[in-house]
């Protein structure tokens, strides 16, 4: 595959709940269509908020199956199928780097001491060198990668580059001030008006003539 896997916007969501389930409640995975797409629409860390169907995330699962990123069994012989994320296998990565992109996938850009703070619910982070290496082992297969600080802020970030345009959006540029606005006429326009006073002129100076021959008769 390639150095670096690409994934829409909805496989990232549902790549990250399976990673994040599976690190944070083990006693709940693998999770059923309905429990991958409450994670999906949870409303705390995730960034954006969703709202998707059923329908929506099923289709997305299929998706990552034919990517080799997710799979499906039966655990227990059970009729309802569950699914499992096979990240570690596909992509090669563990631990620390693990839980550091499935919160990029689900919460967006974050600062070292963000990433550090939120990781911890998946795995372990000794300290800020130790995430810092992860990040760079990452940044080298293309991963992820460093980005300036936002407005008002000091701290780089980190982003995903597993998405496709998944650059933060950049501030648009101030508009130029408009043009004063003008009254003098354009040249066109000006030649247009001398052309009708001079037919008007014309049109006088035959109605004038007609009017003297009439009165002479």
């Amino acid at each position: 595959m390639s150095a670096t896997p690409v994934l829409d916007t909805l496989e990232a969501r549902v790549l990250g709940v399976l990673v994040e389930k599976d690190l944070t409640t083990p006693e709940q995975y693998p999770l059923s269509l309905a429990s991958l797409n409450a994670g999906c629409n949870q409303k705390s860390n995730r960034d954006p908020v969703l709202d998707l169907s059923e329908a929506e995330v099923r289709l997305t699962v299929d998706g990552l199956r034919g990517k080799g990123l997710v799979g499906a069994s039966h655990p227990s012989g059970g009729r309802v199928e569950r699914y499992h994320h096979c990240v570690r296998e596909t992509w090669g990565v563990h631990a620390v780097s693990l839980a550091v992109l499935t919160e990029l996938l689900l919460r967006g850009p974050q600062s070292v001491g963000e990433l550090k703070t939120r990781c911890q619910r998946m795995a372990p982070i000794e300290s800020k060198d130790v995430l810092l290496h992860s990040l760079e082992k990452l940044a080298g297969r293309g991963f992820v990668r460093e980005t300036p600080p936002p407005p008002g802020s000091r701290a780089t970030r980190w982003m995903q580059l597993l998405v496709p345009g998944g650059e933060p959006a950049a501030a648009p540029a101030p508009a130029a001030p408009s043009a004063p606005a003008t009254t003098t006429p354009s040249a066109d326009r000006v030649g247009r008006l001398e052309a009708e006073v001079a037919r008007l002129r014309r049109n006088l100076e035959s109605l004038a003539e007609k009017l003297g021959e009439s009165l002479e008769d």
